[in-house]
């Protein structure tokens, strides 16, 4: 006969309290059920637990110490339940999760922060990779999802659709391109500061520089958006970046003009194929809707494209099986 849980409790309960009667009004069961199971514990293991005394019940020396050892086993079981239970409630829980750069520094942030108001006993633990990186992180189970560039069809992986940004020239409002969209070959001829070769904003331009039979070359390269906004702003050439980029706010006497062509990419939560979200992950994603970068806009400054009126425009999500810096 197997233990059960329900005879565990009761029979911590009657040693407890010494009382049947006491123990099945505290567990909401009748006596005569907390009397079967008491008694299928015994048989179960061979053994007896409790002595019937005319005032209650006494613990036999092997019940005391069975009892003895199972009120932490059964106070950590309560714990793990509850914790549980919070979870599915979304009051509580750790979500690990890998983003690239431009999200890390701009929707995450205030993501998050809403998060602490609405849910405060939900964990964040946010790592900062490349595309590249975020996808092997999520199909390692490193984090549980990822926010950077679609993996592609065929993958171990799936995409949904988070939001689209198009990538902008950024110069002083000086430049003589910064009156209207910049065609790449007017951009070619400018000293260009880039972010690195394994970033999908590299690929992306090198694809549409190829296609115009253009070469992509870089005057300076480097790994964080704000050193290039810099190098912009002292005027050491035209940096091209998402508009999602937020540390476009140190320089608002900037200009951003998108490229002519327009070039566009689609941003997407990965999670292993065929896994659905956590509780915790799920109100993360939908507080990732939510929330825009602050970046302000001004004269000469664009928003960045996003999954509503802008994707609708544009048509349905494409998805750009690149990587996101």
């Amino acid at each position: 006969m197997d233990v059960s849980l329900r005879g565990l409790r009761a029979f911590v309960a009657i040693v407890r309290h010494r009382s049947f009667s006491r123990a099945a009004g505290l567990l909401n069961r009748t006596q005569p059920a907390l009397t079967v199971q008491v008694r299928q514990l015994e048989e179960a293991l061979g053994l007896r637990l409790l002595d019937r005394l005319p005032g209650g019940a006494e613990a036999t020396a092997a019940g005391a110490e069975l009892a003895r050892q199972l009120e932490p086993v059964l106070r950590d079981l309560d714990d793990a339940l509850d914790q549980a239970r919070g979870t599915a409630a979304r009051r509580s829980g750790t979500i690990r999760i890998a983003a690239v750069p431009s999200v890390a520094s701009g929707r995450l942030p205030l993501a998050i922060a809403r998060l602490r108001e609405s849910h405060p006993a939900l964990q964040v633990r946010l790592q900062e990779a490349v595309t590249g990186r975020v996808h092997s992180m999520v199909r390692g189970d490193a984090v549980e999802i990822g926010i950077a560039s679609d993996p592609g069809t065929g993958s171990d992986l799936d995409g949904e659709f988070l939001f689209r940004d198009r990538l902008l020239a950024v110069m002083p409002a000086g430049h003589r391109l910064a009156v209207g969209p910049v065609a790449l070959a007017e951009v070619a001829a400018e000293p260009l500061l880039l972010l690195e070769t394994d970033t999908s904003v590299n690929r992306l331009l090198a694809d549409a520089f190829a296609e115009q039979g253009l070469r992509l070359e870089a005057f300076q390269r480097a790994v964080h958006s704000a050193t290039l906004i810099n190098m912009a702003r002292v005027g050491l050439g035209i940096a091209l970046l998402p508009s999602t980029t937020i540390e476009l706010k140190i320089a608002p006497e900037l200009v951003l003009q998108p490229l002519r062509p327009d070039l566009t990419r689609d941003v997407v939560v990965v999670r292993r194929a065929g896994r659905s979200y956590s509780p915790a992950a799920e109100i993360l994603v939908d507080t990732l809707r939510q929330v825009e970068p602050e970046l302000k806009t001004s004269p000469g400054r664009l928003p960045s494209l996003r999954g509503g009126e802008d994707a609708r425009e544009h048509g349905p999500p494409k998805r750009r099986p690149s990587e996101v810096p």
